[in-house]
Parts: structure tokens; C-alpha cells; sequence
């Protein structure tokens, strides 16, 4: 079986992995898109951790569906998922400058970076949409919108990312809806999941 195949070959659970990070970023957004999703498997890193409670002011509750891990093991137990075929694609939104400089430099010390680092071992297909990708931006705050301007560094990482296999690098949130309107395509595509 080559690569393409097995990459795009029908699994046993065809769920989508969303990893969070520490970024405010269009995370409310991200959430919207996670709800809309519906059969997500949610990793969550510290940081987001703390990045939730700040922003989800709502709190309108995720699918019921939805299984949610968070960082509070040394070796990330929970991203052995992957090698059982249990995702078709991994989504990490909002991806940190941090989140984004780890992948790009093969660092997996938190279990969003391990999410990184598995479903690329695993030829799982993987949507970012990184957070510095101008030189002047506005972001949201948890108080509203501030100026932002990300440091060459930053830029250059998000660009080296770019070149991934089986990666997606959107640097907008229409971008980003696009990647995924996508992936769902060429999912609906595939043959079924055979019966039990």
C-alpha cells in the first residue's frame, strides 16, 4: 500500500484530533468550528488550559461526543490514538509561536507538540493555523483587540512549517474553515468504513 493510500485509507473511528494551545488568537472561533465539527477528540495543553477559562465566557458546553485530554502526563499516553488509526486529521488552532517553533524544529515536550509529532510519524494529515504570520497584526485579548507584531523568527518558523508533508499552514480564519471544508471533501470521498 503506498503512502497516499495508506494515508487515505477508510479507518476503524474516523474522528478528527483539535489541539489547543496558549493562544487567544481566534480561539473562541476555533471552538465555534469544534462544536460545528462534532466528532472531535480535543487535546488540550496547559496553556490552553488556562487560555479556556479565560476566554470562553459563554460556556456552551462541546459536543457530548467529544472526548477532551489534557496535559497531565509526562510521556502524553493519550496520543497513542494515533498509531491505532483512530484520526484521520489533526487540527492544531490556534497554534502558538511556541507551538509553531517546537514542530518546525522536531521539539514534542507538551502534548499538543507530541500531537504534532505523532500524526506526522503516522501520516496523519494535520491543518495549523499559526497565529504570527504578519508583521503587524491585531489579535483578541481577553479585554478586546490589541496590536501585535510578530518577531522575524516567528514569520520565518511559520514559513518553514509550510513545507511539512501532509501539512497545512492557514494564516487566516477563512483559511482555515477552507483547509477544513477541504479535508471534509476528501473525506466524504472515501470508501465507506466497512461493518464490523
Amino acid at each position: 500500500m503506498s503512502a497516499e493510500d495508506s494515508r487515505n485509507a477508510p479507518r476503524k473511528a474516523r474522528r478528527w484530533a483539535w489541539a489547543l494551545t496558549g493562544s487567544g488568537h481566534y480561539f473562541t472561533e476555533s471552538i465555534e468550528i469544534i462544536r460545528d465539527l462534532g466528532d472531535v477528540d480535543l487535546f488540550i495543553s496547559d496553556a490552553a488550559g488556562e487560555v479556556l477559562r479565560m476566554y470562553r465566557q459563554d460556556k456552551e458546553p462541546l459536543p457530548p461526543q467529544t472526548q477532551v485530554f489534557r496535559d497531565n502526563s509526562a510521556s502524553s499516553a493519550s496520543i497513542g490514538r494515533f498509531y491505532h488509526g483512530e484520526y484521520h486529521t489533526l487540527v492544531v488552532s490556534p497554534a502558538s509561536s511556541n507551538t509553531v517553533a517546537k514542530a518546525v524544529y522536531g521539539i514534542s515536550d507538551t502534548l499538543v507538540t507530541n500531537c504534532f509529532a505523532q500524526a506526522g510519524k503516522c501520516r496523519v494529515p494535520c491543518i495549523v493555523f499559526a497565529c504570527d504570520t504578519q508583521p503587524e497584526m491585531i489579535t483578541m485579548a481577553p479585554e478586546g483587540p490589541v496590536p501585535v507584531y510578530p518577531r522575524r523568527i516567528d514569520l520565518e518558523n511559520t514559513r518553514l512549517l509550510k513545507q511539512f508533508d501532509d501539512t497545512v499552514v492557514a494564516e487566516t480564519l477563512d483559511e482555515l474553515r477552507a483547509a477544513i471544508a477541504a479535508r471534509r471533501a476528501e473525506l466524504a470521498a472515501l470508501p465507506p468504513v466497512p461493518a464490523a
